[in-house]
C-alpha cells in the first residue's frame, strides 16, 4: 500500500517531523480543503458542511464525511466548538477551524 515508501516512521523520528507528518496526512485530499475553506472564520455543523461539499460537486457519502472529519480534527486542525440538539437523536457536531496558520520551525523544538 505504501509503494516503497516506508508506513511507519522511523523510531528516531524527531517530533516535529512526526507533526509534519500529519499535517501532510490530514491535508492530502481536495474535500479536506474544501472544508476547511468553507469552515473559514465561523463554524459550521456537520450537516452544513455535507450540504456544502454535495453542492460543490463532491460524490461522498456521510460516513465518508466524518472520516475527512475525524482526520482533520485528529491533526489538530478543527475542532468541536458546540452541538445541536435536535430531536431525541444524537447531537449534531458543530466545526471551526482551531489552527490557521502552519508553522514548523525547523530550528527549534
Amino acid at each position: 500500500m505504501c509503494e516503497g515508501i516506508p508506513c511507519k516512521p522511523p523510531d528516531n523520528a524527531p517530533p516535529k517531523w512526526l507533526r509534519l507528518r500529519n499535517f501532510v496526512k490530514a491535508l492530502r485530499f481536495p474535500t479536506r480543503w474544501l472544508i476547511i475553506e468553507y469552515i473559514g472564520e465561523g463554524n459550521k455543523s456537520t450537516k452544513e458542511i455535507y450540504e456544502y461539499l454535495l453542492k460543490k460537486g463532491e460524490q461522498i457519502t456521510k460516513s465518508g464525511l466524518y472520516y475527512h472529519l475525524s482526520e482533520l480534527k485528529n491533526a489538530g486542525i478543527i475542532e468541536v466548538a458546540d452541538y445541536i440538539e435536535e430531536g431525541g437523536g444524537a447531537p449534531e457536531k458543530v466545526w471551526k477551524l482551531k489552527m490557521k496558520k502552519i508553522v514548523i520551525d525547523l530550528l527549534g523544538d
